[in-house]
């Protein structure tokens, strides 16, 4: 199929027509145009993100990688010599792990078939990993299934890994760079791949499981000790602690509810899904044989079953059932110059003892901040964050300096510990040290410079020894010259001083997105935008920062649709910046240019950059540019 052939089939399916492709790809090139308004007469090169990306999604994803080695590795070995390369690619479509031959590097990274690929369906339009994450099916894209023209040489079959609370981890994927004609010489490529992926899911659900008893489960005796197609976990009260992919469908189809819904089944009675009680189900070990364990669903069907006991030990690590911790400096923001230099800052500062100062309007997140220095600096003491602002006046240097016995009328009879004490060996977090009373300046300044506290109504100091982050909204060095903040004390707490900028012109505007989505996402229902929704939410001038969007994005979480964001879901005062096209308006077809002109202006005219920043595809910002008759500046 030439290219012109291509398009025009992608234009019958927009208008409704059988073409006879599957659904499940009629289904994507919809979303494509739909929702992520990619252009399919644009090809695009595929995606490889930057190193340090790369590295923030591996690090995620160690566990994962871990876990599922030597499937990956047997899985290699059986299809290596048909010329498959192996993807493994996180639940946001970045290729975490390759496995090819690596005379063909350089035709596989061109062909984004290498490590650090990134095949969302945003990025990439159709493609087997990002249908996969879409729709949470194991399936084949094959050579013209492939929305953009770029990728339609390739064939390639990718299943999802699920983790034990039922919600996607990863992707699983071979391909090739060129392939036989029919798509069905890909059906035992999914069938492996398929397979693969109950191994890992098994083994993850073993090594989360040394405390409780699992079930394997299989239609058939003879596969029951070697390929189980599901399998669950049950702790000691008879309840659902964890689960393959399989063990979902399995209990979804039993309890009659969406396996897209896991929290209708973990931590429910195991009895409401068999017919038989926990010693039962307990006894069902290798004593017996295969075809002598047999158990009653509540649906109707019989299964054979094998318990295994709870163990006290288990070898490998797991893809734990609360996420593994991304480590500090990964969460601060993404990859773009302005974070990365922010965060060479924090990497070189946060060992050291220097007093930080952060600077930024409200909501930007100083205080996130001061926790990822603290975290960062390795200490062993607590974090204490103390707003200077939400104090009364009378009461902030009992709060901070802590008080003795009867210091004062009401004050406790054993006296009272100072929040400054309590961050002994720790950070101590002063927000918005602008409204500090004058007084409480001069004691804060001579506990900093003698590392001793003196309680109110002592008469003997005590040692302390901690590390002071301060931050604040006001322009602390304009009140020291107005003489209404001590310029003393701004020299004790300014030695580094780190500026965050206001939401608007954050250049990782999309990946704070991201991460708030994923933050109000529930298990089996991760959030989405659609495309009208996000360029709104990316041309919003947010006066309150973070903090406004953050509660806009709960807000939506909770109207919204089967996890998808409309328009219509925003709060109104954003909402109502939309006209029907679904184009931001905020006054008109005039703002929608200026907001953009100031977007190519601070890129200095690179598209792919200010598309970047705002989220879309380079050829819907062409085809805003168009719109708005924006000529590309020089």
């Amino acid at each position: 199929m030439g290219f012109s052939d291509h398009i025009k089939e992608i234009e019958r399916v927009w208008r409704g027509s059988n073409t006879g492709r599957d659904a499940i790809v009629v289904d994507s090139w919809r979303r494509c145009l739909a929702t992520y308004q990619l252009d399919p007469t644009r090809p695009q090169e595929a995606v490889i993100v930057s190193e340090t990306r790369l590295r923030e999604h591996r690090q995620q994803a160690e566990d994962l990688v871990h876990i599922a080695r030597s499937g990956l590795e047997r899985l290699y070995r059986q299809v290596a010599e048909q010329n498959y390369v192996l993807l493994l690619s996180d639940r946001q479509g970045v290729t975490v792990e390759f496995l090819g031959d690596a005379s063909f590097n350089n035709n596989l990274r061109k062909a984004g078939l290498y490590l650090g690929s990134e095949w969302s369906e945003p990025r990439a339009g159709t493609c087997a990993v990002g249908a996969c994450i879409a729709t949470g099916e194991a399936l084949t894209i094959h050579q013209t299934d492939h929305f953009d023209i770029t990728h339609t040489p390739l064939s390639c079959t990718a299943a999802p890994i699920y983790d034990t609370q039922g919600a996607l981890a990863a992707v699983l994927d071979i391909s090739l760079l060129s392939s036989p004609i029919l798509k069905a010489s890909q059906n035992m490529a999914r069938h492996l791949v398929s397979s693969t992926v109950r191994r890992i899911e098994l083994a993850n659900l073993m090594a989360n499981s040394r405390h409780d008893l699992v079930l394997r489960f299989a239609g058939a005796p003879e596969f029951l000790d070697v390929d189980p197609e599901a399998a669950i976990s049950v702790d000691g009260n008879g309840c659902i602690t964890g689960m393959t992919h399989g063990g979902a469908r399995l209990l979804a189809n039993s309890g009659g509810v969406d396996w897209r819904s896991p929290e209708h089944l973990i931590g429910r009675p195991v009895t409401d899904f068999f017919d038989a009680g926990l010693d039962e189900l307990a006894s069902l070990t290798r004593a017996s044989l295969p075809q002598d364990r047999r158990i009653a669903v509540r649906d109707g069907s019989l299964l054979y079953a094998h318990a295994i006991e709870p163990q006290q030990r288990v070898s490998g690590v797991a893809i734990a059932r609360a996420a593994r911790p991304i480590p500090a400096l990964a969460r601060l923001g993404g990859s773009v110059p302005g974070i990365d230099a922010l965060r060479r800052k924090v990497e070189k500062l946060a060992p050291s003892r220097l007093p930080i100062l952060l600077q930024g309007q409200t909501g930007t997140g100083k205080e996130y901040l001061a926790r990822i220095v603290h975290e960062a600096s390795g200490v062993s003491g607590r974090f204490v964050a103390v707003n200077c602002a939400a104090i009364p006046e009378q009461l902030i240097e009992s709060e901070l300096f802590g008080y003795t016995p009867g210091a004062f009328t009401g004050a406790l009879a054993k006296g009272r510990k100072g929040l400054i004490e309590e961050a002994e060996g720790g950070t101590l977090f002063l927000d918005e040290i602008g409204d500090m009373p004058f007084a409480a300046q001069s004691r804060l300044l001579r506990v900093l410079a003698e590392g001793e506290v003196l309680p109110v109504g002592g008469s003997e100091p005590r040692k302390v020894d901690f590390r002071v982050v301060s931050a604040s909204h006001r322009p602390l060095a304009d009140m020291v010259a107005a003489g209404t903040f001590r310029e003393d004390l701004y020299y004790r707490l300014n030695a580094a001083v780190l500026a965050l900028p206001p939401l608007c012109e954050r250049e990782d505007f999309p990946w704070l997105l991201d991460r708030l989505l994923e933050k109000h996402s529930r298990p089996g229902r991760p959030l989405r935008l659609a495309g009208a929704a996000r360029l709104l939410i990316l041309n919003h001038r947010w006066p309150g920062n973070i903090r406004q969007l953050d509660n806009a994005i709960a807000f939506a979480a909770a109207l919204c649709d089967d996890g998808l964001i409309e328009v219509e879901d925003l709060p109104d005062q954003l909402a109502q910046r939309a006209d029907p096209s679904g184009s931001t308006n905020e006054t008109g077809h005039g703002r929608d240019e200026a907001d953009l002109r100031a977007v190519l202006a601070a890129c200095k005219g690179n598209v792919s950059e200010a598309a970047r920043r705002l989220g879309i595809d380079r050829t819907t910002l062409h085809r805003r540019m168009r719109r708005l008759g924006i000529d590309r500046p020089h």
